[in-house]
Parts: C-alpha cells; sequence; structure tokens
C-alpha cells in the first residue's frame, strides 16, 4: 500500500472511533477498499479485520472492488421505474457486457443502480460520471456508448 496509506493514517492518532474517516480517505484516493489497505487499517487502529470488514460492508458509499474510469448511474427512482428504467438498466448492461455493481475488465466502465438522481420530470436518467442523461431510450443508449 505504501506511501500514500502511511500519508493518511499519519493525519489520525489510530483510535478506533477514526475508522470511518479512514476508511473513506482512502476510498476517496483509490476507488475502492483494498483487502491490503484493510489490513494496515486494522494494524493501526488496533480494529479487527473481521471489525472493518463489517463496519465498510454496512455502508453503501464502501466499495471492494476497483471502480471504473465512467461511472454510469442508473436511476430506478419510481418515475424512472413507471417509464422504462428496467429496460434502459438492460440495454447498459447489453452495451457494456457487465451487470448492475459491476466493472468491466478494462476498468473502463462501473454501472451502479441508485433510488432516485431527481429528475423525476425528464425520466428515464442516468449519469455517467456527472454528465446527466435525460428521457432515456434504448436506442438512445446505444448513441451515449457510441460516442
Amino acid at each position: 500500500m505504501g506511501n500514500f496509506l502511511s500519508a493518511i493514517l499519519s493525519s489520525y492518532e489510530g483510535k478506533e472511533d477514526e475508522l470511518i474517516p479512514i476508511l473513506q480517505q482512502v476510498q476517496e484516493k483509490l476507488g475502492y477498499l483494498p483487502e491490503e489497505a484493510m489490513l494496515e487499517i486494522a494494524k493501526f487502529t488496533g480494529v479487527s479485520e473481521s471489525k472493518i470488514y463489517g463496519v465498510a460492508s454496512f455502508y453503501a458509499q464502501f466499495r471492494f472492488t476497483p471502480v471504473g474510469k465512467n461511472k454510469v448511474t442508473v436511476c430506478r427512482g419510481t418515475a424512472c421505474y413507471v417509464r422504462g428504467a428496467p429496460r434502459i438498466l438492460e440495454e447498459v448492461e447489453r452495451r457494456l457486457g457487465i451487470r448492475d455493481g459491476e466493472t468491466t475488465k478494462d476498468l473502463e466502465y462501473t454501472i451502479d443502480t441508485v433510488a432516485c438522481i431527481g429528475c423525476c420530470a425528464l425520466s428515464p436518467c442516468m449519469m455517467i460520471n456527472k454528465e446527466v442523461h435525460i428521457k432515456l431510450t434504448p436506442p438512445k443508449i446505444d448513441k451515449i456508448f457510441s460516442k
């Protein structure tokens, strides 16, 4: 894990109540929580590896596998669902060759779903990184990923 983890840990005292901020910083830097980092955090804080995993797996914000360079977030909110979000998700999965929660082997894309993006009047919608795509249809998905 090296220098970056040492730099993060050096700003903490090694107390158990610092665990979540430490995990957040590691994930911010790497995009996920590798096992080696959690082992080092366990040594530093004196918290067991199983407890660290328990804490990290409780919160949806933490990931245990690398994420893609481009995060595709498909809305599954009520308005999006009624207007075709399941078809949109299927089309994104087909296009990228992965399922919800997975990352392409080349680490280019990760697909996630969320309860609501906040564009209900323009549903169904999704985001690719910070770019919002609205009023989606399966043909629009092909156009988006053909760019």
